[in-house]
């Protein structure tokens, strides 16, 4: 062994122990390894004191491991940058570099501000009744595909999302577009998916059917058992919903065979009882997968979780975790969509520089052709980036997304779920702050928890069952 000082480059490693394994996630590239007893007990003498002089390693772990296992481990560590020798430089972000491309493969269609609901968490500025809603004209909505087509050219599939309001006030523009797009970008050489989350309220059989013959994605907005959901899922007049939704989602999922179809849940004030909504959601109605968001930088104070219900979803949360545990080492998928993709972040070893597609792959267009950062900025106050005409505003959209790439000076340039977290929801930010791109503090510590506990699920699956993986996670991420 030659080297001098070692020191340990702390905010690149997390150590988590699993039941009797001590396994080390690799923070810059989200791989998780287990530690064998050479590399624990070495990282364990660095983490005393941080740095440890290269010769007392040798003292110490020699007699136990023999020379060649030490120097193997200092020799792997090193070059994961997980130790460095003293004066060294080890990197903990990618260096910030302009960005100049934008590889857009997503644009979100807001067809109609108006909505036959009165939900009263909506965090939509612009929501009106459908009457007196702004509706998205073919003329706008053509436009917005010929921009992705000129700004984005030569991707292999592109995904348009129709989106509200409620988008199925605004069904016949929705038609249009799907008849007119599928000659459209197959002419580009390209597949087209269709998107579109709903409340439910307007599906039909003849409509359902024609869902099923062009595959959309459908993504139903339900907030669990009766009680739950009326309580703010109401119409304008102020009635529950439940009741109208419960029967077309039956409808739906009785003769939906095109693809899954999934529920998000809003989680606000009061309503925090995850597993009880679960249960009825997958168990009871059927949906195939369940995914929870949780409200805590809402326009609208009133329902934003405080603190200690926030806590009381998370521990609910890691409960149906370990069920979702049970049923994967027996071979079945529990739909829980959290902490599946959770899951498929891990398998994937995907490090993300960003919280989402937001700007870069995905951008979403209000009704007057005005270019948003997604679906939830439209009628907010966060400028635009560009429009149908013009395009991407390249410079101002490149700014945005620059600051939010450059960690230092924050939180996030240290912390261990920089990589899979990376700052947080936008929209988060921007209500919570007023900057969207600044990282959304205020549950870092919930996260980081939720993330360490979804180690330890992937580390159980890995050695119990690990075909669970290619089984029930790749194909869900491919699709």
């Amino acid at each position: 062994m030659t080297y001098g000082t070692l020191e340990l480059v702390r905010p690149n490693l997390h150590r988590v122990d699993v039941d009797a394994r001590t396994m080390l996630f690799h923070v810059p590239s989200s791989a998780l390894f287990e530690l064998d007893g050479v590399s624990r007990d070495l990282i364990g003498l660095l983490e005393r004191d941080g740095v440890e002089d290269a010769g007392r390693v040798h003292e110490l772990l020699v007699p136990q491991y023999g020379r060649a296992a030490v120097a193997e481990a200092v020799d792997e560590l090193l070059s994961l940058e997980i130790l460095v020798e003293r004066g060294g430089h080890a990197r903990l972000n990618p260096e910030p570099r302009p960005v100049t491309r934008f590889p857009l493969t997503t644009l979100v269609l807001n067809v109609n501000t108006g909505c036959n609901l009165s939900c009263s968490y909506c965090y939509k500025e612009d929501l009106a009744t459908p009457a007196r809603g702004q509706r998205m004209t073919r003329e706008t909505a053509q436009r917005a595909i010929e921009m992705l087509l000129r700004e984005s050219p030569g991707q292999p599939r592109y995904n348009l999302v129709f989106f509200g309001g409620e988008p199925l006030t605004n069904i016949e523009l929705i038609r249009d577009i799907v008849d007119w797009s599928e000659p459209r970008f197959a002419a580009a050489g390209a597949k087209v998916d269709f998107t579109l989350t709903t409340n439910a309220t307007l599906l039909n059989e003849a409509l359902i059917n024609w869902f099923n013959a062009h595959r959309f994605g459908l993504t139903v907005s339900m907030d669990g058992p009766r009680a739950l959901h009326d309580r703010n899922r109401r119409t304008v007049g102020g009635q529950g919903t439940y009741d109208v939704v419960r029967r077309k989602v039956d409808m739906l999922l009785a003769s939906y065979t095109a693809r899954p179809v999934g529920c998000r849940v809003t989680l606000t004030r009061g309503v925090s009882d995850v597993e009880a909504i679960f249960d009825h959601l997958h168990r009871e109605v059927g949906f195939h997968e369940v995914g929870f968001g949780p409200v805590s930088s809402g326009d609208i104070a009133a329902f934003n979780l405080p603190p200690d219900e926030l806590a009381t979803v998370f521990a609910g949360l890691r409960r149906l975790g370990h069920r979702y545990l049970d049923a994967a080492l027996a071979g079945r998928s529990l739909g829980f969509a959290n902490l599946h993709q959770l899951l498929g972040d891990l398998h994937a070893g995907n490090k993300k520089m960003l919280p989402c597609g937001a700007g870069v792959a995905l951008l979403a267009v209000d009704h007057e052709g005005g270019l948003n950062l997604c679906h939830r900025f439209t009628g907010s106050g966060l400028p635009r980036f560009g429009d149908v005409d013009q395009g991407i505003d390249r410079p101002r959209l490149a700014a945005f997304i620059e600051k939010r790439l450059d960690r230092s000076g924050t939180g996030c340039q240290t912390c261990r779920i920089r990589n899979l977290c990376s700052g947080g929801c936008y929209h988060e930010s921007h209500a919570r702050y007023g900057d969207a791109a600044h990282p959304a503090y205020h549950y870092c510590d919930l996260l980081r928890e939720w993330i360490d506990f979804g180690i330890g699920i992937y580390a159980r699956i890995a050695e119990a069952s690990p075909a669970y993986f290619e089984t029930h996670i790749t194909p869900r991420k491919g699709a």
